[in-house]
């Protein structure tokens, strides 16, 4: 189990697919829709390239870590 650097949160997951349902650029926060159902929040600081945008209908491949007693994606890579 990994550690998420900024919160010292622990990683929750593996690595799991999904897909991007939501992305507001301006706010910086989305959702993620996980390939078992779950939906999960997303800060824009987590897309693991370093770009801060993702497009809406992306395929992607993430971690969970826990914030503020909340599940979150983590470590977002795109997965064409």
């Amino acid at each position: 189990m990994g550690t998420f650097a900024a919160t010292d949160a622990p990683f929750v997951e593996g690595v799991m697919s999904g897909l991007v349902v939501e992305f507001d650029s301006p706010a910086g926060l989305g959702y993620i829709d996980s390939a078992n159902g779950d939906r999960y929040l997303f800060h824009c600081i987590a897309i693991a390239d370093g770009s801060r945008e993702i497009t809406v209908g992306q395929k992607v491949l993430f971690e969970i870590v826990m914030r503020f007693e909340k599940s979150e994606a983590w470590n977002i890579q795109k997965n064409d």
